[in-house]
């Protein structure tokens, strides 16, 4: 009896970039002055299957830096009411804390270099998430510093949509706007829309894979 396929490996499927999807809501679009108010990340894995799909989330409120611009409009699109003690809000190293832990430790079990991060806008979330690391001196960031995986030119090519709730919607996925611009709900959604997409083109992966060489599919990692 043949012994049964390995298990695949997430590092293999992107270069040993491990996808973390983050979501952040903030006190507005400048992510050098305006606060960071709350983050949320899904690391995603390879099933039994070979199937991309939600592994771990992660989430905090955050608490407003000190000197944080926070603007009345921003907190009308996310229902945020900072000062409210049951948000149980942590500072921002905290926080950072708290979500880079176990993305570091699941890059490590898988087997892959770094974090990579995934958003719909996802430069965005990214520069909130580096603006924090900056103004805390954290020193382990797992995500890398620049590249990103963005699901608004995924969700552009594949389903015609860039909105994230148009684009749930055409992929046939649920979206409660009662939940959206929640950090935690976005993220979640974004993952399930990453996870479709990238599944759709898995024979198209696997075509291209079996042209190349075994040994530089996983190896051949950009800093």
């Amino acid at each position: 009896m043949n012994a049964p396929a390995p298990k695949p490996k997430i590092g293999h499927r992107f270069r040993g970039f491990l996808p973390v999807v983050v979501d952040v809501e903030t006190g507005g679009f400048n992510s050098g002055t305006d606060a960071l108010l709350e983050i949320a990340a899904v690391i995603l894995g390879i099933d039994e299957q070979g199937q991309l799909t939600r592994a771990q989330t992660v989430a905090a409120h955050v608490v407003p830096f000190e000197g944080a611009n926070i603007e009345k409009a921003a907190l009308e699109v996310n229902g945020i009411k900072v000062d409210n003690p049951l948000r149980l809000a942590i500072p921002e190293r905290e926080a950072l804390e708290k979500i880079f832990r176990p993305i570091r430790q699941a890059v490590s079990e898988n087997g892959c270099k770094r974090a990579i991060l995934v958003g719909h806008n996802a430069h965005f979330d990214l520069g909130f998430v580096n603006a924090a690391v900056a103004r805390t001196a954290y020193k382990r960031n797992p995500f890398h510093p620049f590249s990103v995986f963005d699901t608004v030119t995924l969700a552009g090519a594949a389903l015609g949509q860039t909105v994230l709730a148009r684009s749930l919607i055409a992929a046939g996925l649920p979206y409660d706007p009662a939940a959206a611009h929640s950090a935690l709900y976005d993220a979640e959604q974004t993952a399930d829309l990453f996870c479709q997409l990238v599944n759709a083109q898995r024979p198209l992966y696997e075509a291209a894979r079996d042209r190349q060489q075994p040994d530089t599919v996983a190896a051949d990692v950009v800093p």
